[in-house]
């Protein structure tokens, strides 16, 4: 079965370059998005997301990089010990298949390549830079909130869980109260 594809937008945002490839419907994915979650919830009694996966990968390379340090701190042990448990869990697996079905539908669209998406007034190092800092504290709030964005807003607002529609709105809400001040980064 192939997804509809539709060209993008004509009002694209001069950050965006010329040629990008076609884009599946919206409407189409959204609702493919929703019976995967249900399906996931049926078959495996978990809902969609990515920070559980991503914290037991890195501990498992953190206990072979560095062991007296796991060793020190027990929610890393419980993560990366035995590794072959660690990396057999459902979530690392989920994680997998994302990645490579995002390469398999950029590649399908003509839109696979290494590029860093910027503005014209930021440097590809202070982007990745910037990357790493923001990737790394919601990785930490992920942590923290007991989920990542995808698992809050997708399993928990699914369930109706208000600990997960208050965060989206959060996350939400910051994200429009930093959008104005740094757009000009972009132009």
């Amino acid at each position: 079965m192939s997804l509809p594809i539709t060209p993008p937008s004509p009002s694209r945002t001069p950050a965006e370059p010329a040629g990008t490839g076609r884009y599946a419907n919206p409407y189409l994915c959204g609702a493919a998005l929703g019976v995967l979650l249900f399906l996931a919830n049926v078959l495996t009694g978990h809902g969609l997301g990515a920070s559980g996966g991503m914290a037991r990968v890195v501990s498992v390379a953190a206990d072979t990089v560095a062991p007296r340090a796991v060793e020190q701190r027990g929610v890393l042990v419980a993560l990366a010990r035995p590794a072959r448990v660690t990396l057999d869990n459902w979530v690392v697996w989920s994680i997998l298949g994302s990645v490579v079905g995002a390469a398999i539908s950029g590649a399908l669209a003509g839109r696979l390549r290494l590029e860093v998406h910027r503005g014209p007034h930021v440097s590809v190092r202070l982007r990745l830079v910037t990357a790493l800092v923001g990737g790394s504290f919601m990785g930490y709030g992920a942590q923290w909130a007991r989920g990542c964005t995808s698992g809050q807003a997708l399993s928990g607002g699914a369930v109706l869980s208000a600990g997960s529609w208050a965060l989206m709105f959060a996350i939400f809400g910051g994200a429009y109260a930093l959008a104005y001040p740094l757009r000009r980064l972009w132009r």
